[in-house]
């Protein structure tokens, strides 16, 4: 046979020479029955659970430690968690201390509602709400007193309003007075922008049974009637005023316009608490609030006036809340409102209140 020169295999020269290595027992399992010693130098040990035949293990040195206790095993178990839990829980009962202290203390630190002024019970039948008479140029001088821009309203009504169907039951306690009203809203007027008439009269309803209107005061209490009423049927004395959404040139004859602006009023000549459609309808630039707010500040204003509220207050504390007395349709800033009325009851002092619809704001 040819010879093609590739390697050959050669046995190894422990098998040619018929000697076996150290190799040849371990890898082929002859003398199985020899272990090495594990405690040769730099030889690893076969099985390192098995025990060495004929080597019986020596006795443990006593390296007098303690058994621990259970302190001990609860800090070994959870390491740096064993220290924070026991502080975490000191840190959790000194914050709800000191929130429940605290809580006190900002109470009783916390500033008083707005003021109200003096009740007056004169039997005046004159207009009580509107700036005293001017010269007609304060359209110009107050900016934040002109009618925003905004939805349609009415211009001229007929001047005759009608009586919104709804009762409610008496509400606040009333200890001095419970006041009679009737919602109304004047011919001519399209209520369906902002609901229809029920709305309007829901909206009158809701703002003087909150308890943040003038029932919180235990003096008052108010109930609506409607026709249905013996009062107004039988064509007697009838409600103690009457909560009139008003137009625009109706508004002007009801409360007069010698200062050029869009007001409300209460007129007890013709038991009206007359209220500004345009202004219902678009709000008021200085107000700052949502146009439900103004709404609320409206009817809590001018009725404010028919129960014996009829001084207008201002703006007590810088960056405070506004009292409700105050004309905020034309300015929440005490500067706006001296403007109109140099020598009234406002100073000229620059403090700027924020809005509020409210008597009683924290009722």
């Amino acid at each position: 046979m040819t010879d093609r020169g590739g390697p050959r295999l050669r046995a190894p020269v422990s098998e040619r020479s018929g000697h076996r290595t150290l190799d040849d027992a371990g890898l082929r399992g002859s003398d199985s029955g020899r272990q090495p010693d594990p405690h040769q130098p730099l030889r690893a040990q076969w099985d390192p659970t098995r025990r060495t035949a004929g080597r019986p293990r020596g006795p443990r040195p006593d390296r007098g430690v303690k058994k621990q206790s259970r302190l001990g095993k609860f800090v070994a178990t959870y390491g740096w968690r064993a220290y924070a839990i026991p502080i975490l829980a000191i840190v959790t009962v000194l914050v709800v201390v000191d929130a429940i202290r605290g809580g006190g203390d900002s109470e009783s630190a916390a500033p008083e509602a707005p003021g109200l002024g003096e009740l007056s019970h004169s039997d005046a039948t004159g207009i009580i709400g509107v700036p005293p008479l001017a010269d007609g140029n304060f359209a110009e001088t107050i900016p934040s007193g002109v009618l925003p821009d905004g939805g349609p309203f009415a211009v001229a009504g007929a001047r005759t309003w009608h009586v919104v169907p709804g009762t409610t039951g008496q509400v606040g306690q009333g200890t001095d007075r419970v006041f009679t009203y009737t919602v109304e809203i004047e011919d001519g007027v399209d209520t369906a922008g902002f609901g229809g008439d029920e709305s309007f009269g829901r909206m009158v309803d809701q703002t003087l049974g909150n308890p943040k209107s003038w029932t919180n005061d235990s003096r008052w209490a108010f109930r609506r009637i409607d026709q249905s009423d013996p009062a107004l049927a039988s064509g007697g004395d009838g409600p103690d005023f009457r909560i009139s959404l008003t137009s625009q040139m109706t508004i002007r004859e009801a409360c007069g316009y010698d200062i050029q602006l869009e007001v409300s009023c209460y007129n007890p000549g013709i038991e009206r608490v007359v209220l500004n459609e345009p202004r219902w309808v678009r709000g008021a630039i200085a107000f700052q609030g949502d146009i439900g707010s103004y709404r609320q500040y409206q009817i809590n204003h001018e009725v404010g006036h028919a129960i014996g509220y009829q001084a207008h207050q201002p703006c007590e504390t810088e960056g405070g809340l506004a009292p409700v007395m105050m004309q905020q349709t034309f300015g929440t800033a005490n500067d706006d409102i001296a403007k109109l009325d140099p020598e009234g009851v406002v100073p000229m002092d620059g403090k700027v209140c924020r809005f509020n619809p409210w008597p009683y704001p924290r009722g």
